[in-house]
C-alpha cells in the first residue's frame, strides 16, 4: 500500500536530518547520486541492497535506529 512505501522515504529522510546533512552531503556519505536520495525520500524508488548496506553503515556509525528502516524496506519489497 502507499502508506508502507511512504514510511520508508520518511525514515530515510529522518536519518539524514538527524545528522543535519543536506541531501547532497548524505548522498556523498552513502556514495550515491543526489537524485537517488531525492527519489528515495519521495518514495519514487527504494534503495537496492548496496544502498541499504550504505544506509545501515551510516545508521550504525551515527547511532541511528536502523531496524525500522529495514522493516519498511522489507515490506516495500514485498509490495504490501
Amino acid at each position: 500500500s502507499e502508506g508502507v512505501a511512504m514510511e520508508l522515504g520518511k525514515l530515510i529522510k529522518q536519518a539524514r536530518q538527524a545528522m543535519f546533512l543536506t541531501q547532497g552531503e548524505f548522498a556523498s556519505e552513502l556514495n550515491v547520486g543526489i537524485s537517488t536520495v531525492k527519489r528515495w525520500e519521495l518514495n519514487k524508488s527504494r534503495p537496492n541492497l548496496k544502498g541499504m548496506k550504505a544506509i545501515k553503515a551510516f545508521c550504525y556509525k551515527n547511532k541511528i535506529k536502523y531496524k525500522p528502516i529495514e522493516k519498511e524496506w522489507l515490506e516495500y519489497s514485498k509490495g504490501v
